[in-house]
C-alpha cells in the first residue's frame, strides 16, 4: 500500500526538491503532495480566508490517504520577505491553525536554511 504526506510549500521551485526529498527520506513516505502559494508560511498564518488551500488539503487528506501536512517557509522568500525569526512565528502559527481542523493527521512545521537544509520547526 503506497503512502503519502501533504507538503504546503511556498511556491518558489529552489526549495520544491529539497523538501521533498527531506520528507521521503525522513518519513519513508512513496509520494508527496505538494500545495503552493507564495509565502505559504505567512498565507497560512495570517491569512483569514484559507479556504482554496483548505479544500486541496482535503483532497489530499481524503482521496489520497495522506498521513501527515507539513507547513513550509524558506530563507529569501520573495513572496513573504521577512527576517527568519519572523518565519518560523509564521510557521508554528500554521501549524497551530490547521492541527484542530485536520486531528488523525501529524502536522509539522518546517524550515528551509540558507543552505537549503530542513529543519523542523514544530
Amino acid at each position: 500500500m503506497e503512502t503519502r504526506a501533504t507538503c504546503l510549500n511556498c511556491m518558489d521551485g529552489r526549495v520544491q526538491l529539497p523538501v521533498i526529498h527531506w520528507i521521503k527520506e525522513n518519513y519513508h513516505v512513496d509520494f508527496v503532495d505538494v500545495i503552493t502559494e507564495a509565502g505559504m508560511d505567512s498565507v497560512l498564518a495570517g491569512q483569514e480566508d484559507i479556504s482554496e488551500i483548505l479544500r486541496s488539503i482535503k483532497v489530499s487528506v481524503n482521496i489520497n490517504k495522506s498521513t501527515r501536512l507539513f507547513v513550509v517557509g524558506h530563507f529569501d522568500c520573495r513572496g513573504n520577505p521577512v527576517e527568519e525569526d519572523a518565519h518560523r512565528q509564521q510557521i508554528i502559527a500554521a501549524v497551530k491553525r490547521l492541527k484542530p481542523l485536520w486531528p488523525a493527521q501529524q502536522v509539522a512545521g518546517l524550515w528551509v536554511n540558507k543552505t537549503w537544509a530542513v529543519e523542523v520547526v514544530a
